[in-house]
C-alpha cells in the first residue's frame, strides 16, 4: 500500500514546505501552514500542431459600451461602469457584511440570464432570501452545487451573462484529492472559473472569505488570479456598508460604494456626506469636517479627536479608520512644529460612521482637531480643513481642491482651509469663504479662533 504524501503551504502567500513550520519565511505569517495531499499524477503536455488565430489590435472591437450594468449606481461605480464580460470578481468580506445580499441584489437587476451557484445554503434557503429582498425575476436561476464539473456544464447549457459562486471555498474539482477550501483547490477551482468565462464571455463574481485579520482566505495568487478584488467592509454595529475597490484591471481602485443595511437588504447612500455629519455635535472640542476624494466623488468626513492626561507610564495611541503609523508622525510634527506638549497625554483618534480613510489630504484636520482636544477649544463649525502636513510642518498640496470646495459648499459650510499653492489655479469659489495656510500654526490658530 503507498503512503499517501503530505506537503504544507502557507495559507496567506502559498510558500510551501515539506515539513510545518510555525512562521512562514515568506510572509512571516504565524500558524499559517496547513497540510495538503501532493498530487502524484503529472500533466501531460503534448505538441501543438494546429493553427493559432491572431487579431491586429486595430481589427478588435471593444467598447465601453459591452459592460453589463446592474442597475445599482454604487455597484457599477466601484466596478468602472459596471461589470465587463469575461472577467471574473473576488468579492470578500466579514462573514454576515452582506456579501450574498449584495450579488443577489445586483444579479436581480439583469435582464439576461444569471446563474447563482451555492454551495453553503440550499435552493430553498435562497428562495426564502430573495422573498426578504423581494426579488422577482424569471432569468435567475439557483443551482445548488460543489463539485465544479457539473457547475461548468450548467453553465455552458444555460449561457448566462453573470455566474456567481457561494462561495469560492467550498468548491471542489473533483479529479484533485485535496478537500475542498485547501490552498490548491481554491487557487484550481479559479484558474477553472477564469478561463471559462474568458472562453464564453460571461462574468463571474465569486464570493470569498475573510480571515480574522481581515484577509482573503487563501493565498494572495488568488488575488492575482482574478481580474477584480472588492471589498465589503462595515462594522457589526453600524448599518453602513461600504465597497471598496482593491484591485481593478477595467476600472479605478479608488471609488468606493456607500450602501445602508434594511431588512429588506441593502439601499445606496447617494450622499455619503450628508450621511457621515449627520449626527455630528456642534459644540464640541476635538471635531473637525475634512474633505476627502474616494475615487471621482469628494466626501465630507467628521475627524474626531479625544486627548487626555496620561496617569501611567506610556501613554495610548488609537486611531480608528486612520493609520497608527501616520498618527504617530502627526504628533511629533505638532509638538516639534507648533509647540504643543503631548507626550504626556492619551490620544484618541476616530473617523466618524465607521469609514477608513487613506488619503494624506486630511492630515490638517487630523492635526486641528488634536489640538481643539488639548486647548479644549470648540473649532470653527462652519469651516472645513484640507491640506497635507509634511515633517517640516508645511501645509502641502492636495489634488482636485475644486471638488472638495464645491461639496463644502453644497452642504452649506461658510468657509475652508486649504494649502496655499492650491490658490494658484484655483477657479471659481462661489459663496465659500476660501482661507489658504502654509504651515500647520496657522492652520490651527485659524480653525481655532
Amino acid at each position: 500500500m503507498s503512503k499517501t504524501k503530505i506537503k504544507y503551504v502557507c495559507s496567506s502567500c502559498g510558500y510551501e514546505s515539506l515539513r510545518w513550520v510555525g512562521k512562514c519565511p515568506e510572509c512571516e505569517s504565524w500558524n499559517s501552514f496547513v497540510e495538503e495531499i501532493i498530487e502524484t499524477s503529472k500533466r501531460q503536455t503534448t505538441s501543438f500542431s494546429g493553427n493559432v488565430s491572431l487579431h491586429k489590435i486595430n481589427e478588435i472591437t471593444a467598447v465601453e459600451g459591452d459592460r453589463i450594468k446592474t442597475g445599482i449606481n454604487e455597484f457599477d461605480r466601484v466596478l468602472g461602469g459596471g461589470l465587463m464580460p469575461g472577467s471574473v470578481i473576488l468579492l470578500g468580506g466579514d462573514p454576515g457584511i452582506g456579501k450574498s445580499t449584495l450579488a443577489m441584489q445586483a444579479a436581480s437587476q439583469i435582464k439576461d440570464k444569471v446563474l447563482y451557484v451555492t454551495g453553503e445554503e440550499s435552493e430553498r434557503q435562497i428562495k426564502i432570501r430573495a422573498s426578504r429582498l423581494k426579488i422577482h425575476s424569471d432569468e435567475f436561476y439557483v443551482l445548488s452545487e460543489t463539485d465544479l464539473t457539473p457547475i461548468i456544464s450548467a453553465i455552458n447549457s444555460l449561457k448566462p451573462v453573470l455566474v456567481i459562486i457561494d462561495s469560492i471555498q467550498t468548491m471542489y474539482r473533483s479529479e484533485l484529492e485535496n478537500s475542498p477550501g485547501t490552498v490548491t483547490q481554491i487557487r484550481e477551482c479559479t484558474s477553472m472559473l477564469m478561463e471559462e468565462a474568458k472562453k464564453k464571455h460571461y462574468s463571474v463574481i465569486i464570493i470569498g472569505h475573510v480571515t480574522k485579520e481581515g484577509i482573503i482566505a487563501g493565498p494572495k495568487l488568488l488575488e492575482h488570479i482574478v481580474d477584480t478584488v472588492i471589498q465589503f467592509e462595515g462594522e457589526s454595529h453600524h448599518s453602513f456598508r461600504i465597497l471598496r475597490s482593491q484591485k481593478n484591471r477595467f476600472g479605478s481602485t479608488n471609488e468606493i460604494g456607500v450602501f445602508e443595511m434594511h431588512e429588506d437588504g441593502l439601499s445606496e447612500v447617494k450622499n455619503p456626506s450628508e450621511l457621515f455629519l449627520s449626527e455630528r455635535e456642534k459644540e464640541t472640542s476635538g471635531s473637525v469636517v475634512t474633505a476627502s476624494l474616494e475615487g471621482t466623488r469628494p466626501i465630507l468626513i467628521e475627524v474626531q479627536a479625544l486627548v487626555t492626561p496620561s496617569n501611567y507610564g506610556n501613554p495610548q495611541r488609537v486611531a480608528t479608520g486612520f493609520d497608527q503609523r501616520r498618527l504617530s508622525i502627526l504628533l511629533a510634527v505638532i509638538e516639534k512644529r507648533s509647540g504643543y506638549r503631548l507626550s504626556a497625554n492619551n490620544v484618541f483618534l476616530n473617523m466618524a460612521g465607521g469609514v477608513k480613510i487613506d488619503e494624506p489630504a486630511i492630515d490638517l484636520a487630523v492635526c486641528c482637531s488634536i489640538a481643539s482636544s488639548l486647548l479644549d477649544k470648540t473649532a470653527d463649525t462652519n469651516s472645513v480643513v484640507v491640506g497635507e502636513v509634511g515633517l517640516g510642518g508645511e501645509i502641502r498640496t492636495v489634488s482636485q481642491i475644486d471638488k472638495r470646495i464645491q461639496e463644502a459648499e453644497r452642504l452649506g459650510f461658510k468657509k475652508i482651509i486649504i494649502p496655499l499653492n492650491n490658490s494658484k489655479g484655483l477657479k471659481n469659489s462661489g459663496n465659500i469663504q476660501v482661507i489658504t495656510a502654509a504651515s500647520l500654526s496657522e492652520a490651527i490658530k485659524e480653525i481655532l479662533k
